[in-house]
């Protein structure tokens, strides 16, 4: 285990270097998989205590049943959230840092449980993310259904590169279709 996790630190130091040459901000995405938030979020401490660098968690790998990650869709519940929203916004204060981006990867409702109970603080910017590839119809009724609907505090869209044309008459959608979405996403990501 001691490896893995120096393994990744080497990856994350690698990505921080690269960041730094252009004065870009760093996105650590976590998947939780068997484990939990509680374990995995303050193993990146050192990292998060930096101004330039944010969060993501990935529900869908969030395996509260036990069950193998990518064999059913994970959730995480408000309670998860709560937990990585306090704990970044313990390091805000206690290190003096500008507000961190926290991004919530989602494509269904079951994802997030309890949503109305996420609680949200001026430090941190809470962004629900719409994470579902495919047909841009798809896409557009998932943002509606999941993200525009019970979008916390702020909106996201996710594109990717590849699986947004993995079916058929399939395409990426434009920059401009996605900012005609309401509520405008405020966070747009490739992958």
């Amino acid at each position: 285990m001691e490896n893995i996790v120096e393994d990744a630190f080497s990856q994350i130091d690698s990505v921080l270097k690269l960041a730094a040459q252009i004065n870009a901000i760093v996105f650590l995405d976590i998947q939780v998989g068997l484990s939990n938030v509680q374990e995995e979020v303050p193993l990146l401490e050192k990292y998060l205590k930096m101004p330039q660098v944010h969060l993501g968690i990935d529900p869908e790998f969030s395996m509260k049943t036990g069950k193998k990650p990518g064999t059913v869709i994970g959730t995480m519940d408000a309670s998860d959230i709560n937990y990585t929203v306090n704990y970044l916004t313990a390091l805000v204060k206690a290190n003096n840092l500008p507000p961190k981006i926290f991004v919530v990867h989602r494509f269904t409702q079951a994802m997030v449980t309890n949503y109305k109970k996420i609680e949200t603080t001026p430090e941190v910017q809470i962004v629900m993310d719409m994470d579902g590839w495919g047909a841009q119809s798809r896409k557009i009724t998932t943002y509606r259904e999941f993200i525009s609907r019970e979008p916390v505090e702020f909106t996201g869209f996710k594109l990717f590169y590849k699986n947004d044309y993995r079916e058929a008459n399939s395409r990426m959608l434009t920059p401009q279709e996605v900012l005609k979405l309401k509520p405008q996403p405020v966070y747009i990501q490739y992958q």
